[in-house]
């Protein structure tokens, strides 16, 4: 399996996909520690992806989003955004319906 092939793998494993600087439980930045919180917040469940993990996956994943940094959120295969993007969809109410919409939401 190629790295791009990998990527969509991992993309298409959960509605929702954080590709993320750490795991949930330890994240090594504040973006991802902050963009996990918003999740968590909403009771999101979620799939992440630790980019330290694959080098290669991390380098791939900037060319094939061509988003350069992350963390980066997928919902239903779909990049959302960054930190910064699912902060705001988060204060405005936009995050939760996106994942209530995803079937990601515990209910």
């Amino acid at each position: 399996m190629d790295v791009v092939e990998k990527i969509k793998a991992e993309i298409g494993a959960a509605p929702v996909v954080l590709f993320m600087k750490g795991t949930p439980d330890f994240p090594q930045c504040g973006f991802s520690a902050q963009t996990v919180a918003a999740l968590r917040a909403l009771g999101a469940q979620f799939k992440s992806v630790n980019i330290f993990e694959d080098p290669e996956l991390r380098e791939a994943l900037k060319r094939y989003s061509n988003w350069p940094t992350y963390p980066q959120l997928y919902v239903k295969g779909e990049l959302v955004g960054g930190c910064d993007i699912a902060l705001e969809m988060y204060e405005s109410g936009e995050l939760k319906t996106l994942l209530e919409g995803a079937g990601a939401l515990r209910s």
